[in-house]
């Protein structure tokens, strides 16, 4: 990882995605102003842990531990890692202490002493949210697991967000256009919605490439443009139907069935369809009684995962049926039939896309 490599040493490094730059209670030797991308911070708790923040361009990270009193055996108070390709220009303790030590006593007594309320200051913070911890207890455990985007927190932001992007958002050939700040007042101010959560969803937004973030006219990464603010609606119109549905009804799509049906969205415009036979017809307008007018055939998809040697098949569809989108699957002449809503197919998917998202990061966060 970064921070492992050429210790004490200053310059610039390279984070990946996902890199963590330093774990918590690592020793620490140097700090980071962060030239361009994010970086979040976090500390471990249980299985998962627990979001403290996120920093951006031109902010600084790691410069506490260079205050700490003591020996000297500086410890991270948490660890960091990036959300985005980021870069950082890393400064050795022993360079910064030079500097230190050219500057006025003075100055250093108020360095020193803002340094140390400041830390009192985070523990506090990180105390109070560190209780405030979200854990699922569907299991009916306590502790049940670790859960870092509850289903009301998607909510809170994803109404909040088209709330922003509707009322002061500018449409232009981009799309509606806002800045980061009104979404923060908002966020922050208004709903107070831990940073770190809103980023999360922001993320994924972005890589459904519903949101795009562009600069600024500072040359800053702090224009979002939405393309999909419908969407947006959407989806916080289900996650506020689904709130107020028991366990057993609320939507449940596997990860495969996610998989076969986008691959069904693909396939559409040339897949080969056949007419559902003995439809029986009603009135003069001769309308079918079942909203199921067309069988599509699966065999290219099922070919193609076969020759991917992916082990996905017809049955995992039947998540699909639960809710609607699809229904009778039936084998005839070699062909594997299955009806298919695809208007409700298309409107569903993207909200099916997104909760699966957020269940895979809830996962990836509590197995961290």
């Amino acid at each position: 990882m970064g921070s492992e490599e050429n210790k004490g040493k200053s310059g610039l490094k390279v984070l990946k995605s996902g890199e963590v730059l330093f774990q918590d209670g690592a020793h620490a030797d140097s700090l980071f102003i962060i030239q361009k991308g994010q970086l979040r911070l976090y500390k471990p708790k249980g299985k998962g842990f627990v979001e403290l923040a996120v920093l951006r361009s031109g902010e600084v990270i790691g410069e506490m531990a260079y205050f700490d009193d003591g020996d000297g055996s500086r410890k991270r108070s948490c660890a960091a890692s990036a959300m985005v390709e980021t870069e950082v220009i890393e400064i050795s303790f022993a360079a910064f202490g030079k500097t230190m030590n050219s500057l006025n006593p003075w100055f250093k007594t108020i360095i020193n002493t803002l340094a140390s309320r400041l830390r009192k200051t985070n523990s506090k913070i990180k105390e109070l949210e560190s209780n405030s911890t979200s854990f699922s207890y569907g299991s009916g455990k306590v502790g049940g697991g670790y859960e870092f985007l509850k289903p009301s927190d998607s909510l809170k932001i994803l109404s909040t967000l088209y709330l922003v992007f509707k009322t002061h958002g500018e449409m232009d050939e981009r799309g509606v256009v806002i800045h980061r700040k009104t979404i923060d007042l908002y966020t922050e101010e208004v709903y107070s919605i831990q940073e770190a959560k809103l980023d999360a969803v922001l993320f994924l937004l972005k890589e459904l490439g519903w949101i795009e973030i562009v600069d600024d006219q500072d040359k800053m990464p702090k224009l979002y443009v939405c393309k999909k603010v419908e969407y947006l609606k959407n989806l916080f119109i289900f996650y506020s139907t689904e709130k107020h549905l028991n366990e057993n009804k609320k939507m449940k799509i596997s990860q495969n069935c996610e998989v076969l049906l986008d691959k069904i969205l693909q396939y559409e415009p040339n897949n080969p369809i056949v007419e559902v036979a003995h439809l029986k017809k009603i009135d003069e307008f001769e309308k079918p009684m079942t909203r199921f007018s067309q069988r599509y055939v699966l065999n290219p998809i099922i070919d193609e995962f076969k020759e991917r040697n992916l082990p996905i098949s017809p049955e995992y569809l039947e998540d699909a049926r639960t809710i609607g989108i699809t229904g009778e699957l039936v084998i005839q002449e070699g062909k594997v039939l299955i009806e298919i809503d695809f208007p409700k197919l298309q409107k569903m998917y993207p909200i099916i896309k997104f909760s699966g998202m957020i269940n895979r990061l809830n996962r990836e966060k509590a197995e961290t």
